[in-house]
């Protein structure tokens, strides 16, 4: 933020189109609002983000061609779903939280943020730092075990879809809630009806829904607000 003073932090982790202009505008949008923002590029050296091609895009809406298509993203997604990636990212962020505490503009408040991609690593990262003071994870995947449901010890903020399959199916959702609640965390989910994944980006006709993507952002500011002092 311009001005003298000192301000929170914010982790902003991008989807898993990577560290792109839509991502560069939610950064400027937090730190017009008072935050230190490190947005990092967490793919940059996979080489994931250049296969995905409008080629591949375009066959995934071609009925007889999405299940190859499908089969496709997931050859090109498997090196990032490995253990050693997952780790690595982690300490990758780690590495950018240690940078925000010891930022001379900084007041020692972070926080973590992101969507998809990085709505995941934001509650893999809620898991592995006590220090951290919020998460906010836009359609992510959360733990799914109790040991690290466990370790969190910050408040969560979480944002879903109603038509996001991938993560409603199969009472994923409510299984969260409940061992959430079972281990006294502090964490609410929104669900917002008819909205599906990626709702909030505005770059993505298909998927953005403005008025989920409003309300949520507004929420956003106020759970920052709440959770990290200026």
């Amino acid at each position: 933020p311009s001005g003298s003073g000192k301000y929170p932090g914010v982790i902003l982790i991008h989807e898993i189109w990577g560290l792109n202009q839509h991502i560069q505008d939610v950064s400027d949008r937090l730190s017009n609002e008072g935050y230190i923002v490190v947005a990092p590029d967490l793919l940059k050296e996979t080489g994931v983000v250049e296969k995905f091609t409008p080629d591949l895009f375009s066959d995934l809406s071609d009925p007889q061609k999405a299940e190859s298509a499908r089969e496709t993203m997931m050859n090109i997604m498997a090196p990032i779903n490995s253990p050693v990636f997952v780790s690595s990212t982690v300490d990758k962020i780690q590495e950018w939280f240690n940078f925000l505490e010891k930022d001379s503009k900084g007041n020692g408040d972070i926080a973590v943020m992101g969507f998809c991609f990085g709505g995941s690593y934001s509650f893999s990262f809620a898991v592995s730092q006590p220090k951290l003071k919020a998460s906010i994870p836009f359609y992510g995947r959360a733990p799914e075990n109790v040991e690290e449901i466990e370790k969190i010890k910050c408040p969560i903020l979480a944002f879903y879809g109603e038509h996001d399959e991938a993560l409603m199916a199969h009472n994923q959702l409510p299984w969260l809630k409940e061992q959430m609640k079972k281990l006294n965390k502090n964490f609410e989910a929104v669900v917002y009806e008819d909205a599906g994944h990626a709702f909030f980006n505005d770059t993505n006709k298909e998927r953005y829904n403005a008025k989920a993507a409003s309300d949520s952002w507004n929420k956003t500011l106020e759970f920052l607000s709440k959770h990290l002092k200026k």
